[in-house]
């Protein structure tokens, strides 16, 4: 199944429609609100901004997996991240990325290894996946690895449709 034809709900009901992405680079990350992390939504709104008129957004994937950091309902979320960061990527549902519950989503990201060759298990918030345009992964970034790194925009930079 290809990233295109997941069905997952965006952040305030309804669905998210993956398929709109079809012909452009997306940059998935499980994020949390209250992680020692959380000032990446800074670095990622700034990459959504820069490259979204080149066929590029970011999609947020709220995830309370790793130590309760994501506990807020879908209205703090959004407010949160509004009002915190000025967020305008698109969020989904919260979701789980881990165990029996994991979404299809990211079921269908977790073999991609990452530069050391890490795959299976998201390790924490902020992992970041690369779809290109055709949807599939083509990069794995951990959470550690800030969003404007050197590493994660050469591999937008190479997946970019326009």
């Amino acid at each position: 199944m290809s990233f295109h034809d997941v069905e997952i709900d965006a952040l305030q009901g309804g669905p998210a429609d993956l398929a709109q992405y079809r012909g452009k680079a997306v940059l998935v990350v499980n994020v949390a609100s209250r992680c020692g992390l959380t000032p990446q939504y800074a670095a990622l709104e700034k990459l959504h901004e820069h490259y979204a008129p080149r066929g590029f957004t970011v999609l947020g994937v709220p995830c309370n997996q790793f130590m309760g950091q994501e506990p807020g309902s879908a209205e703090e979320i959004a407010a949160f991240c509004s009002a915190t960061y000025g967020i305008t990527f698109p969020m989904t549902e919260k979701t789980d990325v881990n165990g029996e519950h994991r979404h299809r989503l990211y079921a269908g990201l977790v073999d991609t290894p990452d530069a050391e060759g890490h795959s299976g298990d998201i390790r924490w918030n902020f992992e970041k996946f690369l779809i290109a345009p055709d949807g599939t992964v083509t990069a794995r970034f951990g959470p550690r690895t800030e969003p404007d790194a050197p590493e994660v925009t050469a591999a937008i930079e190479a997946v970019l449709p326009a």
